[in-house]
This record gives C-alpha cells, sequence and structure tokens, in this order.
C-alpha cells in the first residue's frame, strides 16, 4: 500500500491514477483522530441537544401523552410529539406509513414517541424521563413463526418459479429437507447515529446527516416540515462506518432534528448513544429457512422447492427489496433445472430491520450453501466436488431462476486456482490426521465459490450524477452523488477523474456530498458506488476534456486526434502545455470548465410481478477456503487460516480493494459466528451494548489470513475502468467458516452424518450441535 510521491518536475507519468494502489484519503486524519465527523461540528450558541422519549410497550395505543413535567425541566425549550409535525408524519423509504414519531399507537419496544430538545444532552435525557405516557396494551406478534401463523405480512408473498419443480422433486432419486434459522446482526458502526440541523431563512434547512442516501434524507425532511425538496438542503462528508445501516435509517433522526430546528428556529443536533441507536434502529433482517431439494446418486440437483421467512419489523421499510435479492441469490454459483422459491417479509412488533451489506443475497446464499453441504453428507461425496458439478456452465445450464443468463462465468478456473493455492487436499488430509489423533480438539475445512449480482434490483435506482469544476490554476473540484463511509469510493472516483484528465491525484479536491451540488441521487449501496459515479465523475471529465481538445485543435489548425492528454501536461502540434495553461487559456477563450455527469447502468430491467428479467449489470465472483477448529467440552472454536481469491475486475485500487475484502470477511464472519441477536419474551432487546453483543475484534481474525485478487480478468461488461465492485460480496465468503464449523462438528463423532447447526453458530450452539451429532452417531451404530 502506497501513497502519492512526492512531485517532481521531470516528465513522468501520473501519481495516483486508477490502478495504482494508493491509501485512503483521510487515512492519516482517521489514525490522528483528526477526521471531522458531525459530532466534531461546531456549535453554535443555543444548540438544542435531543434525546428522545422510546416507548417500554412491543404494541400498545398511545392514550394520553403530558409533557408539563419535562417542559418544567432545567435547560429544556421544547418537547414535541407527532401532534406538532407541520407536514406529513411519514419518512417511509418505499411506501407509505412509517412516522418520524409514533402517532395513536406504537409498534416496537424502543418506537421514538416524543423528543426532548435542551441546552445540553444530560438536561434532554433527564427530561426524557419526565414524560409521561399512558398505553393500551396490545396482542403483539414478535416472532417469525408466530407471523406466519398469522399471515402477518408487510407485503404480498413473492415467488419465483423454473420449470415443474414438484414433479422434479416427486421423481428425484434423492429428496432432502431441513430447516435453518439464520440470525440477524447489528450493524455496530463506530459512529452512531447522528444529524446537526440548521434552520435558515425562507423555511430553508440545512442538515449535516450520517447518511448513505442524502437524498432520501431530504425527501423526508421535507415530508415532515411539509417545504419542497428545494428548502431542504443535506450534506455528509464522511460517515463512520455505514454498512448499510445508514441508507434508509437515518430518515427519522434527520427528521426528528429538523423538525426541533424549526420549531425552536435554533440549530438542533440528534445523536444517539450506543444502546439507544441498537433499540432503536434497525438491524440485518433474520430468517427462516426452509428447503427441499431433490438431486441424483451423483449430487446433481433436480429440483428444489425453498421458504424464505424475514422478520420485517413493525414496517415495510426496504424488506421487500432485501426478500427480492435474497431469492435471486437463492442458486448462489448452482444451477437448477426445476426450482421454487418463495419469499414472505413477516411483519412483528419488533424494530424494522432493514439493510445490510450484502442486503438479502447472504441469507440466500446460507440456505443453498446449508443444502450443498447437507447433499454431500447425505451421498458420502466431498463437498467441495458436489458443488462443482453442479457450477453453472458456460453455454449451456447458464440460466439463473430469475432469468438471467450467466454470461460471464469464471466459477470453474477461479475456484481450481483457489484450491491449489490453499492445497486444500493435502491440508483435508492433515485435518483427517489431526482429529484421529484428538478426542477433544476436532478440526474442520470447508471450501465455497460465490456468484453475487450487481445492481439494485430496483432499476430506476441505477443511476449517478457528477460535478466536476476545472480551475484556471489547474486545479479540480469533484462531487458526485456518492457517499464515504470509509470504503474509500471518495478516493476511487478521484484517481478516475484524474486518469481521465491526465493529471496528479492530487490536483482533485474530494468534497462532501450535498443535495444542491448533485441532486436526485440513489444510495451509496448494493456496491454500486464506484460503478456509478465513477462512470459519472469520468462523464463530467469527458466533457471538459472535449472541450478543452476542440478548443486547442482549433487554436493550433490541427486535428483533435492530434491532441495528447499525458502526464499532467497537454501536447498539441509540437507544443507542450501544462494542463495548467491550457485551463487558464480556455477561460480566457470563454470555454466552460465546468460539468455535470451522469451515468445509468445498462441492460438492466426486472418485473417484480414475474420474478423474471435481468436485475445484474454483472456478477462478481469468489472463493473462500477455511480451517477452523472447536474445543468439543465447550463449543469455543477458532478459524485458523484463511484463503480467499476474489474477482474485482481490473482494480481501480488494490490496496482499497483489499481492505474491502478483508472487513467484509471478519464483519460476515461474525454475522455468523458470534453476533447474536436476542429479544425477551416482552419483544425487549437484551443485547444492545457492546457488554452483551459480541463483534469480532483482532484476535478473531485468522491468524494466516490470505487474501489474493484474481489477476488478469477484467470486467467484460463495460464499467469504469473494466472493475468491479468489492463492498459487499466478499461478506459471503465468510460463510466458509461456518461450513467449517460444520464439518468439525460432523468430524466429532465416529460416523458421518449431516449436521444441525443454526447461524449464528455460538459455542452454545456447537457444543450442543456436537452433543446431538454424538448422539445420532450413537443410534446409528
Amino acid at each position: 500500500m502506497t501513497e502519492p510521491k512526492q512531485k517532481s518536475d521531470s516528465f513522468g507519468p501520473i501519481i495516483g491514477g486508477v490502478g495504482q494502489p494508493v491509501i485512503h484519503d483521510s487515512a492519516r486524519k482517521h489514525v490522528a483522530g483528526a477526521a471531522i465527523y458531525i459530532d466534531d461540528m461546531a456549535e453554535p450558541p443555543g444548540t438544542q441537544h435531543l434525546f428522545l422519549v422510546k416507548s417500554p410497550k412491543a404494541h400498545a395505543r398511545i392514550l394520553s401523552i403530558d409533557v408539563s413535567a419535562a417542559l418544567a425541566a432545567p435547560g429544556v425549550n421544547a418537547v414535541l410529539t407527532a401532534a406538532d409535525i407541520p407536514g406529513h408524519n411519514d419518512i417511509s423509504p418505499i411506501g407509505k406509513g412509517e412516522p418520524a414519531l409514533a402517532e395513536g399507537v406504537v409498534e416496537y419496544i424502543g418506537h421514538p414517541v416524543a423528543v426532548v430538545a435542551a441546552d445540553s444532552m444530560a438536561q434532554a435525557r433527564d427530561a426524557a424521563d419526565l414524560v409521561r405516557v399512558e398505553y393500551e396494551e396490545l396482542p403483539a406478534i414478535l416472532s417469525i413463526e408466530e407471523a406466519l401463523a398469522a399471515q402477518s405480512y408487510l407485503l404480498n408473498p413473492m415467488t419465483m418459479i423454473r420449470g415443474d419443480w414438484q414433479d422434479a422433486l416427486d421423481q428425484a432419486p434423492h429428496r432432502i429437507k431441513a430447516r435453518l434459522d439464520v440470525g440477524g446482526q447489528d450493524h455496530f458502526y463506530l459512529e452512531s447515529h447522528i444529524a446537526f440541523a440548521f434552520p435558515g431563512e425562507d423555511r430553508d434547512m440545512l442538515v449535516h446527516s450520517s447518511t448513505q442516501h442524502p437524498t432520501e434524507v431530504q425527501h423526508g425532511v421535507s415530508h415532515v416540515l411539509g417545504v419542497p425538496s428545494h428548502a431542504v438542503t443535506v450534506e455528509c462528508r464522511r460517515m463512520g462506518g455505514g454498512f448499510g445501516g445508514k441508507e434508509s435509517q437515518p430518515t427519522i433522526i434527520a427528521a426528528i432534528a429538523a423538525l426541533v430546528a424549526r420549531k425552536t428556529g435554533k440549530p438542533a443536533k440528534l445523536r444517539l448513544n450506543r444502546d439507544d441507536d441498537m433499540i432503536v434502529t434497525g438491524k440485518r433482517h433474520n430468517f427462516l429457512v426452509e428447503y427441499d431439494i431433490g438431486f441424483d446418486g451423483e449430487g446433481r440437483l433436480l429440483a428444489g422447492d425453498f421458504l424464505y421467512a424475514a422478520q420485517g419489523g413493525n414496517v415495510a421499510d426496504l424488506t421487500g427489496p432485501v426478500v427480492t435479492r435474497a431469492l435471486c441469490h437463492t442458486d448462489n454459483s448452482y444451477y437448477f433445472p426445476a426450482i421454487r422459491a418463495r419469499g414472505f417479509a413477516c411483519k412483528t412488533h419488533t424494530v424494522s430491520n432493514t439493510a445490510f451489506r450484502g442486503f438479502g443475497g447472504p441469507q440466500g446464499i446460507i440456505g443453498i450453501e446449508a443444502a450443498m453441504d447437507h447433499i454431500a453428507r447425505h451421498l458420502g461425496i466431498p463437498p467441495e466436488e458436489v458443488r462443482r458439478r453442479n457450477y453453472y456452465g458456460i453455454g449451456e445450464r447458464d440460466h439463473t431462476p430469475y432469468g438471467q443468463r450467466v454470461e460471464d462465468n469464471i466459477l470453474e478456473p477461479l475456484t481450481e486456482q483457489l484450491l491449489a493455492r490453499a492445497e486444500f487436499e493435502q491440508r483435508k488430509a492433515e485435518v483427517a490426521r489431526f482429529n484421529a489423533q484428538n478426542s477433544v480438539l476436532k478440526k474442520g475445512i470447508a471450501m465455497m465459490p460465490l456468484k453475487f449480482g450487481i445492481s439494485f434490483n430496483l432499476p430506476s435506482l441505477n443511476q449517478a450524477g457528477a460535478l466536476v469544476h476545472v480551475y484556471t490554476d489547474g486545479s479540480i473540484h469533484l462531487n458526485h452523488g456518492g457517499t464515504e463511509m470509509g470504503q474509500g469510493l471518495f478516493l476511487k472516483v478521484a484517481q478516475v477523474v484524474a486518469q481521465t484528465l491526465q493529471v496528479d491525484l492530487d490536483r482533485v479536491k474530494i468534497s462532501a456530498t450535498r443535495t444542491d451540488k448533485v441532486p436526485n441521487t440513489s444510495a451509496t449501496a448494493a456496491s454500486t458506488g464506484s460503478d456509478l459515479n465513477g462512470m459519472a465523475a469520468q462523464d463530467a471529465a469527458l466533457q471538459i476534456k472535449n472541450r478543452l481538445t476542440l478548443f486547442l485543435a482549433e487554436k493550433h489548425k490541427t486535428d483533435p486526434g492530434k491532441v495528447v492528454f499525458a502526464d499532467n501536461k497537454v501536447t498539441v502540434a509540437g507544443t507542450v502545455y501544462d494542463f495548467a495553461e491550457v485551463a487558464k487559456l480556455a477561460w480566457a477563450a470563454r470555454i466552460s470548465l465546468s460539468a455535470a455527469g451522469f451515468y445509468r447502468t445498462p441492460k438492466i430491467h426486472w418485473d417484480l410481478e414475474t420474478m423474471q428479467g435481468r436485475p445484474f449489470f454483472y456478477y462478481a465472483y469468489g472463493a473462500a477456503v477455511c480451517e477452523v477448529v472447536i474445543d468439543t467440552l465447550t463449543g469455543e472454536n477458532r478459524c485458523l487460516r484463511t484463503d480467499i481469491i476474489h474477482d474485482v475486475g481490473a482494480s481501480l485500487n488494490p490496496a482499497i480493494d483489499k481492505g474491502q475484502i478483508e472487513g467484509a470477511f471478519v464483519q460476515g464472519m461474525g454475522w455468523v459466528t458470534m453476533e447474536e441477536l436476542w429479544w425477551d419474551k416482552s419483544g425487549r432487546l437484551r443485547t444492545h451494548a457492546p457488554s452483551t453483543y459480541k463483534i469480532p475484534g483482532s484476535r478473531d481474525v485468522p491468524p494466516d489470513f490470505r487474501v489474493h485478487l484474481l489477476e488478469h480478468a477484467p470486467n467484460k461488461e463495460n464499467t469504469i475502468y473494466r472493475s468491479k465492485a468489492v463492498g459487499e460480496p466478499p461478506l459471503m465468503l465468510a460463510t466458509a467458516v461456518w461450513l467449517a464449523l460444520r464439518d468439525a462438528v460432523a468430524n466429532s463423532a465416529d460416523v458421518p452424518l449431516s449436521v444441525d447447526l443454526d447461524a449464528p453458530a455460538t459455542p452454545e450452539r456447537i457444543l450442543w450441535a456436537v452433543e446431538d451429532q454424538r448422539r445420532r452417531a450413537g443410534e446409528v451404530a
């Protein structure tokens, strides 16, 4: 990993262009604590600090709210409820029905009922306890099973079908059924949700929001305040992590802050402490997965019937698209001749679950990977061989259940390369020897492939804009609709502009995302940040470059093809200009040095009714081999070694891409091994702080961690410099850790049997699975 070198007077290649492993633009600031986040901003005199009044009931009717005692408390300037909202009390990202503040009823423990504004956070927090709310308790649905039984759905059930799946199942030589409970996951970003709202004249409102989707926040604030979108400006320079949790959820925080700012006429800041952040905002959806699989004696799939039921929570939020993407990844890397996959968005009286890195893909993929493992153990065939036999083909067996052809299939060569690098067969033998010599500690090893679709399932979201200014000194201002949450998007897009104009990276100024600079943006999500915003920024830069080219060609009376941008200079008709000289000459000639760029993803289309189409522009591929060890007396476990090869196309920045792969994998490992959300019987989240909710630490990272970018594999589609998305796909490779744990559990008994192990595979679940494995093995013996 490198950083741009010192400037040189020599005529050489540009520094920091595309493909160079440049360090994150804020890396040093992050380490030094100098990066400015919203809570670091200077607070003008009179700033109001806010605290939420939250429901203690999972489902209840609000009978009355008495705020008098809170209003009389020291430092309190306002206590607002839904009755104080001047516009529409609805901040739904899709559809309708999600209030900023509860109105009439509360639908989960933690549901915001009122907000207290005071001179300090401590005063607001103390006063919130003085707000008296009278409730009439109502029946609550708190689990997926209860929701399915009551047909309590947020949306109509979805069904994806190919072929006569029922007949194919009935005729299959082998058939297995199973159920899998897949837990949710808290985003646990380091910076909790926060918004800082500044009222202006003419009903204007400036909101600094920690959000992946500034335009959605803009819309939510405008709805709540009852003003047009042009009156609301949303800005985000950086987030301290997002992972999907700041796609739709920041709207409620920003809308409440803006409401207080409008009512008091003073700046208002709402920042959630860790407990409230985990209680009030949504998580990764927990899923119930059921499968019924038919296959032949070689382990080849003949038919499948899948059920994916997601716990959506109290409102729809983004549950619909999450379930859709889960269904679109039921297949992962495998061809199904016939299949039915059903998705249920279950309404429960818990916090609305939301986007999380992978967006339903992980839940879809873990289901089919459990099934492949089940098939292999049923037939006594190595799991990696069963997986290979079911890969999508090239030219045949290449259509997904939703009708898209797998045109860029590299599964076979990629996994072969990984198995060789990881010395898989040799290590399998070593694992077997270890297990034969140890009665308490047992090892497991597993390989899994990955095929992950890139694009938003909703085609209209696959668009982006950018704004580029070139100044007369040759410096460049860059703005686009993407947001920076630590993933390096701003740097990558700056590298694209530098490469396009052939100037050093340090000439390009990265600026905060703002809705008044680039309007109508899509969320930075679905791993599309670089794809969309990189292309939009390139479009803007090319417009300026083309104007400069035509200007110089006319000036020198030559063909535009003879104008060459390279190495911070522009050469034309034997004359060499510095880039800054060209900019100044163009300005003097009244040539515009500013451009708005735009991009929309081609080829994609989707029919939600039939669940058919081409929802993805292309696929990102990867594969992982993981080796683990478990203690059969305690269930404690450790991932000892991980080998990954991941397909990023032609990397925009190898250093950033490797960091994304490593981080995504470890986050995914947390999801499948330790991050357990637990609600009590009343619907109260009990794992709402670091003391009770465990995320991976430095000691949980595999001590032998080998990550390789697939080489010489540019994207076949016309993406930005033939790169591929990298944000989400590697998270799913952590499923290999879970599969290796299943292998270790299987190895804990003398008779090889299928394994019953839900996710996350906590030490308790591993211990129970080992005991179950040994009991069933004893019965078989």
